[in-house]
This record gives structure tokens, C-alpha cells and sequence, in this order.
């Protein structure tokens, strides 16, 4: 059966000399595996550069209850993305969200709201000329409310952030997956500050790093299976 989606290109590997497989996230179906003969040739139909992280597609697939691995029928760039594939700091942090929606999306049922907020933050990233080194962050926080686990209390005057509990404190909690002061309200900042407003956070290199770790080890609490992230140092470097 033939079926028009929307789709995200996240992860791509070899089948063949020519061939890929490629997995998509559609407006309609979710995390979709398909095979695509030729993909490497020059003159492909749908050509791997296509396939790029974050890519957006509109497609035409054909689709089937049964079986894992599905094909396309036809598939264009919707919208062509301008900057993010050149440049060096938005392709790094495209690479590095790219591997943690890998993750989460695998879980997921069709959501055509996280589809919806996905496709926009890739739109803002790639057409924005303010300062990105803060996106990843709020991205982060803005997908965990999709995903079910995010932080539902504000923080009033309250220094401690329960990473397993998803809650700010008075106390400390009686583990170590935690956030004190400064680093929650530099949290409660990025929970609820808009992307066109995210460069306007002030905080250190070292601050930085050390909130992605945590924001990584809040994914890792909440999601089974979610492992090492292995772009992380990527983005270290870049925003350095």
C-alpha cells in the first residue's frame, strides 16, 4: 500500500556495495527501516546525501503491517536544509542530537506532535544566526516532555534538582543523581527559556559540559537501554 509521510533521516548503514539501509522517523509510522538499492550511485533517485543526520524528507512509501524492513517509492529534500550541513558547529550539534533521538525514537510509538517539534527545532537550527551553544541543551529539556519525564515542579527557592525523581528539592536526595546550586538554576533556566532566547544563558565552558553530562544521565534514568552517547566529545570541543 502506497502512503505519503514526512520523514527525519537518522541512521544509515551498508547493505550492499550500493545499497543502504536507512532509518527514518515518519510523520505516520514512527522509527521505519528501509532499503534502498542504489542509494550509492551517482545518478541515484534517492541519493545518500539525502540521507545525511536530521535530513528532512518528504516521502512516498509503501508500507506494510507485517515485516521490519520496508521501501520508498519516492523521496525529496522538504525543505533543503542550508546551513547545518555546512556548518562546522551545526553539524556537530545535528550529529549529536541526531544519535540521542536514535535512541529515544526507537521506543516511541507515532507522535505527530514529536514529529512536529522535531522538524521545527531542525528548522531554527539550521536557519538561525544567533548563538547555538546552548541549543542542544534546551532541545534536550523541550524533547523529555514528548518523551513523558519531564520535570513537572518549578524550582522556587528550592537548591536541589532529583534527577531520578524529576522534581526540585529542599533537601538533597539520598543518591547521587543530583544538580545543587549553581548548576540548578542554570537547569531551571534552560526548562523554560525558548531557543531564540537560549544564547542569553550565562555560563562557563566547564558548566556547560557538566549540565549535558547530567541532562545525559537524566535521559539515561528514564530510558532503558539508552548507553553511551558517543558524539558527546565532539561537541566539547566545539563550543570549547
Amino acid at each position: 500500500m502506497l502512503e505519503k509521510t514526512r520523514g527525519i533521516a537518522l541512521k544509515v548503514t551498508n547493505y550492499s556495495e550500493s545499497s543502504v539501509v536507512a532509518q527514518i522517523y515518519t510523520e505516520k509510522f514512527g522509527l521505519q527501516s528501509y532499503l534502498i538499492n542504489g542509494a550509492k550511485k551517482p545518478k541515484a533517485k534517492i541519493h545518500i546525501n539525502m540521507l545525511q543526520p536530521l535530513h528532512l524528507l518528504d516521502m512516498v512509501v509503501y508500507y506494510k503491517d507485517s515485516g521490519t524492513l520496508h521501501r520508498i517509492k519516492e523521496a525529496t529534500a522538504s525543505p533543503v536544509l542550508q546551513q547545518i550541513p555546512l556548518d562546522i558547529a551545526k553539524s556537530s550539534v545535528a550529529i549529536f542530537l541526531n544519535e540521542i533521538l536514535y535512541k529515544v525514537l526507537k521506543i516511541q510509538q507515532p507522535d505527530p506532535y514529536l514529529y512536529e517539534f522535531i522538524q521545527q527545532s531542525i528548522l531554527w537550527l539550521d536557519k538561525t544566526h544567533t548563538a547555538i551553544h546552548n541549543f542542544h541543551l534546551c532541545f534536550l529539556m523541550k524533547l523529555s516532555r514528548f518523551l513523558g519525564y519531564m520535570p513537572s515542579a518549578d524550582k522556587g527557592d528550592k537548591p536541589f534538582f532529583d534527577l531520578v525523581e524529576g522534581i526540585f528539592t529542599h533537601t538533597p536526595p539520598p543518591h547521587t543523581f543530583m544538580l545543587h546550586e549553581p548548576h540548578t538554576s542554570m537547569f531551571q533556566a534552560i526548562l523554560h527559556v525558548p531557543y531564540e532566547e537560549s544564547h542569553t544563558i550565562q555560563m562557563k565552558h566547564e558548566d556547560r559540559i557538566y549540565l549535558l553530562e547530567q541532562i545525559i544521565n537524566f535521559y539515561k534514568l528514564h530510558t532503558d537501554n539508552f548507553g553511551s552517547v558517543n558524539s558527546l566529545e565532539i561537541l566539547e570541543e566545539i563550543f570549547h
